[in-house]
């Protein structure tokens, strides 16, 4: 299961999975472009990236920098099962 989280002003979508029993989330960032998608997935809370295709280094920096300033939001809601079932949002 995924639950949205974010869409970016270029069209950028994060999503992420629910809470795994380790602790962990998983965040997939998806961009689309003529004929596919910029893709990128980040673990959560141990800031591993993988998968990065499409996305320049500018722009992965950015997405770094963007998704640990949010990530103790992203890891409240997996545990929460997304905003929908969030009580704190």
């Amino acid at each position: 299961m995924v639950y949205p989280f974010m869409s970016l002003n270029d069209g950028t979508q994060i999503v992420h999975s629910e809470l795994k029993d380790d602790g962990s989330v998983k965040v997939y960032i998806e961009r689309p472009k003529h004929l596919g998608f910029d893709t990128a997935t980040c673990w959560l809370p141990s800031y591993c990236w993988e998968d990065i295709s499409g996305f320049s280094q500018d722009e992965i920096s950015y997405l770094k920098e963007f998704i640990e300033s949010v990530s103790h939001v992203i890891i409240e809601l997996a545990g929460e099962g997304g905003f929908e079932n969030a009580s704190g949002f």
